[in-house]
């Protein structure tokens, strides 16, 4: 496995391995309606991630098995279609920094990939300043989260603008 900084060409290849890991790993845990409108409203790619260069992707023989970020700024959770204003940095020594957008294709989930791209955020988080990390976890994410050392804060739904919702979970975990 090779984890690598993502690249701005490889946006569409990244999109298509969301909507893989989303209709994949997310049945059982959410409806099919609710898949349909988190692809449509929330998961995706946050392109600022890639200009920042904090988004990372795994790679299996070749091909793209997983990705997932860390960010400085304020943004907690979604890709840009879900973004309408700035996105401010955060200051390192008083907030949480930020575990973003992890999606790992179904065909290499449960081999470590989700963990080798949060050790990744991890180290690149904590060189930057950061003492602590927070994220939302979708509901099949929160056992990986959980088994890393991070722990839920609250549990919350993100409302849709076609009525539907999607469960979350807010963890945090302190870096030092």
């Amino acid at each position: 496995m090779t984890i690598r900084i993502a690249t701005l060409a490889e946006i569409d290849a990244l999109n298509a391995l969301v909507e893989r890991a989303v209709r994949g790993l997310s049945t059982g845990y959410y409806t099919p309606a609710q898949i349909d409108s988190a692809l449509r409203y929330l998961f995706g790619i946050d392109t600022q991630l890639i200009h920042d260069g904090t988004y990372y992707v795994a790679e299996i023989d070749g091909q793209l098995a997983g990705c997932g970020g860390w960010s400085q700024r304020r943004t907690l959770y979604g890709g840009d279609q879900s973004k309408a204003t700035a996105d401010p940095l955060l200051d390192s020594a008083r907030e949480a920094g930020r575990i973003r957008a992890f999606f790992v294709h179904p065909n290499f989930a449960r081999r470590g990939v989700g963990r080798a791209i949060l050790a990744a955020c991890e180290a690149a988080a904590l060189q930057a300043g950061f003492q602590r990390l927070e994220l939302a976890a979708t509901l099949p994410g929160e056992p990986l989260y959980y088994a890393l050392g991070y722990t839920p804060d609250e549990r919350t739904n993100i409302s849709f603008p076609d009525g539907q919702s999607l469960p979350i979970v807010r963890m945090h975990k302190p870096l030092i």
